[in-house]
């Protein structure tokens, strides 16, 4: 079973996979049938044919290996992202300058990726030992995920508007770029994605199988139809959290580096290289993910004829793109900061900042320290 919208549980799914569609199920399978003596002279073999396309694949966990190297790679992802966006936090956030709307989107930005690196290792524990946290954890952990999804695929869009109002339309005083504005438009997304990952309240923890008490969590749409609620959270899932912003990312983007064309200076060059990453690490990481994800949809709705073995490479690709997807939360502070000559300017100084502070701070300890051994040698 996979999971629908809720992003995260991708790895939970990993513990139960399909696998194995036995191959004997498109020959015939014979059953042999007891019967009252009198009914037939002797007992019968009665042939039973079964069509493949309709027999579903087997459902199996991860092998041992599968799972610990799935979880050393959400491992990985989470050292990686937690001190990244620490740092740019950390940077951005004491800060003696005002702040600009790009300021203010790339700082929203850190949080919402930290926060949902955060969830990453439940999803780690998963993969090795199934669900454990029970089922309050399993809806807000999900909650938690898709919330700053959102919200951080989002505010790359902002910042893009924000870079194409600072380049293309820097003559003019615009009232968005004021702080009251920026400020109104981050809570503003807060909102939207708060408000588009609800349907994470659909998961629940639960056994898949009566046999085992290992747990899954996993949405369960007990109201209405499943395919119909699939298909519509499927659908904010790739209208809000991939069509809209990379729409908006590349249109802002390329005018800005139209404009970037026609202006001289060494710095335009730069502008442009870091324009271009962004782009390209939005569009690798983000893009082979949605169109597995409409795949899936595609066969859950019976579009695509089902196929045990396309359903099985199916699962293993939404695990690959899955992992693919979650590396950009490591990228964007690499990509929006410390690319960036203004925050490697900011750093500079907070760390010399920093440094004089500790000087100043070991010095006047020394300073105390000589008082005291003098007044000492006064009294002895």
């Amino acid at each position: 079973m996979l999971r629908g919208i809720s992003f995260g549980l991708i790895w939970h799914h990993a513990v139960v996979i399909f696998e194995g569609c036995g191959q004997s199920s498109a020959k015939a399978m014979s059953f042999t049938y007891v019967f009252e003596e009198g009914f037939f002279d002797q007992n019968e073999t009665v042939p039973l044919y079964v069509n493949p396309n309709t027999l579903a694949c087997e459902l199996k966990p991860l092998n041992p290996t599968a799972a610990v190297t799935l979880c050393l790679v959400l491992a990985a992802i989470f050292l990686l992202a937690i001190p990244g966006n620490l740092l740019v936090g950390w940077v951005i956030g004491t800060s003696r300058q005002p702040l600009t709307p790009s300021d203010v989107y790339l700082l929203h930005l850190t949080v919402a990726d930290g926060l949902m690196a955060l969830s990453l290792p439940f999803f780690a524990v998963s993969v090795v030992r199934g669900w454990v946290f029970g089922d309050f954890m399993c809806k807000l952990i999900n909650l938690i995920f898709d919330a700053n999804f959102y919200t951080s695929i989002i505010f790359l869009a902002c910042i893009s508007i924000d870079r194409y109002l600072v380049i293309v339309r820097a003559n003019e005083n615009l009232w968005s770029r004021k702080r009251m504005c920026s400020r109104f438009l981050c809570a503003a997304v807060w909102a939207l994605g708060c408000a588009l990952a609800l349907p994470a309240l659909f998961n629940d923890a639960f056994r898949l199988d009566p046999d085992t008490d290992r747990m899954v969590c996993s949405e369960k749409f007990d109201i209405g139809s499943a395919i119909l609620w699939r298909l519509i959270t499927r659908g904010f899932l790739h209208v809000f959290g991939f069509l809209v912003p990379v729409t908006v990312m590349i249109a802002c983007y390329s005018v800005t580096i139209w404009r970037l064309l026609y202006t001289r200076g060494f710095q335009k060059h730069r502008a442009m290289r870091v324009i271009i990453a962004v782009v390209i690490a939005f569009l690798l990481c983000w893009t082979p993910y949605h169109i597995t994800m409409v795949v899936d949809l595609l066969m859950r709705a019976d579009l695509i004829q089902f196929d045990c073995a396309l359903r099985m490479s199916v699962n293993k690709a939404l695990l690959i793109t899955n992992g693919l997807a979650l590396l950009h939360s490591c990228i964007n502070p690499f990509l929006y900061a410390f690319v960036g000559e203004k925050f490697k300017k900011k750093m500079t100084l907070l760390l010399h900042r920093k440094l004089r502070q500790e000087r100043m701070s070991s010095g006047s300890k020394f300073s105390r320290s000589s008082s005291q051994t003098s007044d000492g040698g006064a009294v002895f």
